[in-house]
């Protein structure tokens, strides 16, 4: 291997690590741009679950909780939303299954749709919006575009009313919700997209549905 060529393998190595601290660091102080908000610090108090935490399932009787912390245009949570679906589906008569808003900063709708899915859960459309995000992320993720037009068609087609649609997206308590789970997030230990948290502790991102499958029969039989 030449000279240049390994120079410029550990600058693209020092790069990656410098982006992903970057990263970090924006998530946890962010500057206030558009659909920033203001800084994210982590809760002191960080909990996995509260009483206003969006429960995809409920069961009568729960035998486990899984938690993801997400951000909806996050790729790799949109790799993980068909295995969670299917997952819920079939435990869901005996694990609670959580959503909660952690939008990363490098994404430029991530925390437009972490509200677009609050204001939604307003009007009893939490799960509703939800899928309808995830199904289209292909459509909208990635983008510098700023997608409000396109977020607000979705509220049209799931028969919200758009004027309190309007009002709750603006609203800075929708925005502040949206914050409250980013600080029990970062207090847990939550840097990054997806993150899951199983019986209060983090764990290592599952790599298919038989990983999780396996974690979840395994916490089942103890």
């Amino acid at each position: 291997m030449n000279k240049l060529k390994r120079n410029l393998i550990v600058t693209a190595v020092i790069a990656a690590v410098l982006a992903a601290v970057l990263g970090t660091a924006l998530l946890v102080s962010p500057d206030d741009r558009e659909g920033g908000g203001p800084d994210v610090r982590p809760a002191a108090d960080a909990q996995p679950v509260r009483a206003d935490s969006h429960r995809l399932t409920d069961p009568k009787k729960s035998e486990l909780t899984v938690v993801e912390f997400l951000d909806f245009e996050c790729e790799g949570c949109g790799a993980m939303y068909p295995v969670v679906e299917r997952l819920r589906e079939e435990y869901g008569d005996r694990v609670t299954f959580v959503a909660r808003y952690f939008p990363m900063p490098g994404h430029r709708n991530g925390e437009l749709a972490a509200r677009t899915a609050e204001a939604a859960a307003r009007q009893g459309k939490f799960e509703e919006m939800y899928t309808k995000l995830f199904t289209t992320q292909k459509e909208w993720g990635e983008s510098q575009d700023w997608k409000q037009d396109v977020f607000r068609g979705y509220a049209k087609q799931l028969g919200l009313d758009l004027g309190r649609f309007d009002a709750a997206l603006a609203d800075p308590a929708t925005a502040g919700r949206v914050q409250a789970d980013q600080r029990d997030g970062l207090g847990l230990g939550a840097r990054g997209t997806p993150t899951f948290v199983v019986d209060g502790a983090v764990i290592p991102t599952p790599a298919s549905y038989a990983d999780f499958k396996a974690l979840i029969e395994e916490r089942l039989a103890d």
